[in-house]
């Protein structure tokens, strides 16, 4: 294949939630695409599969099945196409499945971020965009969180790896001034999601017949806390950040590490109660779902709460998207999807 003349954006995970969306976003503004995903059975490949066919409508968007370790693949695709801008978002996700499967953690989260990093290098773009995540803050007491706070103590292997993608993106930005910008991600919801996610894992629960298992030992005055964010404010904040790549100053890499969250966590049975009444909306009846209430679970953290700030002052955006708005949302979604009603 000829080197393409036109500038393309490469999205990897784009059969992910995210990177569909982002990709799905950048389509309809007139942007080339190139989307690679390795397509795993993490969570059901059908979704991936009907998130990609949206995508493939669009004639500017060009898939390859690519598994992000496997540098000499990813250096040919780089060879292939000029590259302005690369959004990295491919990576082995959750919390809890690290402690059974550290081996997928290691290969994409360390391995593969590594490789896209080498043909950054190789390769230069104006801007690689990467994804992090909320769980570095680990069990953070101080909140909001803060891009400042000292972020040494993960508490899961998922969050380590994280962290570990910060520190080797900040070295080669420094050695060859790749301008970075990693952004720590706060629990993302809405259509089209994760199955591995609580809230889509209760829709699940509930429509099996089954008890939904809550992990705050049925302790109300002091549950769990989450910053949830709508996907849509999430792909506006990328949206934002495309051009805003930072720059070297002073002999300081060209890289930083920004919060996108909603800055509004709430608590987790106010959440769950919110996803009864959306779904209640959607099917035109009221539901409740049944409840087990069990101790928190290895890795998890009781509260996430992001100061979204820099990210305001550099995009003048900030997440806004109400709980009951992108419930809503996904619930009307899921019931239509997955045929409810």
């Amino acid at each position: 294949m000829n080197k393409q003349q036109n500038d393309f954006i490469l999205v990897t995970g784009a059969a992910g939630f995210i990177g569909s969306f982002l990709s799905k976003r950048l389509l309809e503004t007139g942007k080339k695409v190139v989307g690679i995903d390795n397509l795993n059975d993490y969570y059901d490949v059908n979704l991936k599969l009907d998130r990609l066919q949206e995508l493939k409508k669009h004639k500017n968007f060009v898939f390859q099945e690519v598994d992000i370790a496997d540098k000499d693949i990813l250096m040919s695709i780089f060879q292939n196409y000029n590259f302005s801008v690369v959004v990295h978002l491919a990576a082995q996700a959750g919390v809890r499945y690290s402690i059974e499967n550290p081996d997928a953690y290691i290969s994409s989260n360390l391995i593969g971020f590594y490789n896209i990093l080498e043909t950054c290098r190789r390769y230069p773009v104006k801007h690689l965009i990467y994804a992090s995540s909320s769980s570095v803050y680990g069990n953070n007491q101080k909140t909001p969180f803060k891009e400042t706070d000292k972020v040494d103590s993960p508490v899961s292997l998922y969050a380590a790896t994280k962290k570990s993608n910060e520190l080797l993106a900040h070295a080669y930005s420094h050695l060859y001034k790749i301008p970075a910008t990693g952004l720590r991600f706060f629990t993302v919801y809405g259509p089209m999601g994760r199955p591995d996610m609580a809230y889509f894992g209760f829709a699940d629960k509930y429509f099996s017949g089954k008890s939904i298992s809550i992990y705050n030992n049925g302790d109300f005055e002091n549950d769990l806390y989450r910053d949830f964010t709508y996907i849509d404010d999430i792909i506006e904040g990328i949206i934002q950040l495309l051009r805003k790549q930072p720059i070297e100053n002073k002999g300081q890499a060209p890289h930083r590490v920004l919060n996108i969250g909603n800055n509004q966590p709430i608590k987790l049975m106010k959440f769950i109660t919110t996803l009864e009444e959306c779904f209640s909306q959607s099917l035109n009846k009221v539901i409740e779902f049944d409840k087990s209430f069990e101790p928190i679970k290895p890795g998890d953290v009781p509260t996430t709460y992001a100061s979204t700030d820099e990210l305001h002052q550099i995009t003048g955006f900030k997440p806004t998207t109400p709980i009951e708005e992108g419930l809503q949302k996904f619930t009307d979604w899921y019931v239509k999807y997955y045929q409810k009603v």
